[in-house]
């Protein structure tokens, strides 16, 4: 996954050794870093350094990663790098070690996991809405969740409050019927709000742990259907929000995560199709943008293709440890 981000960080971790290395061939006679060269140390010229770190930022930029992240990395590296006396041995570590604290700082896992959030409830239903427009493969993602509940020992029911999309009532009552969970459904163009009520009501009744709602597909510039989903918010008044974002869409996701952010307040993101050999930066730039983390990357069409998202595993595959 994400291999185009990973090639940009793996390059320039390359680019700034080779440059060092460089320098100690032309021994510049300069008389600090004659002294540093000779002690086994190594300190980088700015000018270089600059050139290297321009070409950085534009390939980032260029991989979707937001310009609020693309500067604040450039800027992280350029305060651990500049001017600082370094060890040639360790040259490699500190390169990496910059670029690792930077990560850090703009990515984290969320302060609870999905299961946390849900046992800190102690009423039932845990209720779950799931927005975003048309395409990202919400409807299968919903599917996922139920799946992983199931087999983790949570009842849960699903809301097909989509009843504008044709087709979309028959996907989840596919879905449902596979995994052996709950559908409550009205008729097409039924109120979505009433039909999360249903839900809800239901699944109080049953004594059902979570209620998974899903959302009519809506373009962010939509206003009546951001209005409509507004209302679904109203009624059903969820726990969690998640917004679920198609990784392929680079800063499209970016910018639909922050229209949906804004109208609703996700509580956090699911990336779909990140088993794509996609730019990564969506990945990288979601959660600073919107103060929302990401909860789940989607890595395929079977039921069992959602991951649980590990900021860490993540940043180190990028640093190519």
């Amino acid at each position: 996954m994400f291999n185009k981000i990973k090639n940009k960080f793996r390059k320039i971790t390359e680019t700034i050794k080779s440059t060092a290395e460089e320098e100690e061939e032309e021994k510049v006679g300069v008389i600090d870093k004659a002294k540093a060269f000779i002690s086994g140390y190594v300190i980088l010229d700015e000018k270089k350094l600059d050139e290297i770190l321009d070409d950085f930022e534009i390939s980032l930029l260029e991989s979707d990663v937001a310009i609020s992240v693309v500067d604040k990395i450039i800027g992280d590296i350029k305060s651990e790098l500049y001017s600082k006396k370094i060890r040639k041995s360790e040259l490699d570590s500190t390169i990496k070690n910059a670029l690792r604290k930077s990560l850090q700082d703009v990515i984290k896992n969320p302060e609870k996991s999905f299961e946390e959030m849900m046992e800190e409830k102690t009423e039932k239903p845990f209720v779950i809405a799931f927005v975003g427009i048309n395409g990202t493969g919400k409807t299968t993602t919903i599917a996922k969740i139920a799946k992983r509940l199931k087999d983790r020992g949570y009842s849960c029911v699903i809301s097909a409050s989509d009843t504008f999309r044709a087709g979309a009532v028959e996907q989840l009552e596919t879905h449902s019927k596979k995994l052996g969970v709950k559908l409550i459904k009205h008729s097409k163009g039924a109120d979505p709000a009433a039909v999360a009520f249903d839900a809800i009501k239901h699944a109080r009744a049953k004594g059902i742990d979570t209620v998974l709602i899903d959302t009519a597909g809506r373009m962010e510039t939509n206003t009546n259907l951001m209005d409509e989903m507004k209302k679904i918010i109203r009624v059903a008044k969820p726990d969690l929000i998640l917004f679920v974002g198609d990784a392929l869409t680079g800063n499209s996701a970016l910018e639909q995560a922050e229209k949906f952010n804004s109208a609703v307040g996700i509580g956090g993101v699911i990336l779909t199709k990140a088993d794509a050999d996609v730019k990564g930066g969506a990945a990288l730039s979601i959660a600073e943008a919107t103060g929302r983390q990401i909860f789940f990357l989607g890595t395929g069409q079977e039921y069992d293709d959602l991951e649980a998202f590990d900021a860490g595993k993540f940043i180190e595959e990028i640093l190519g440890d």
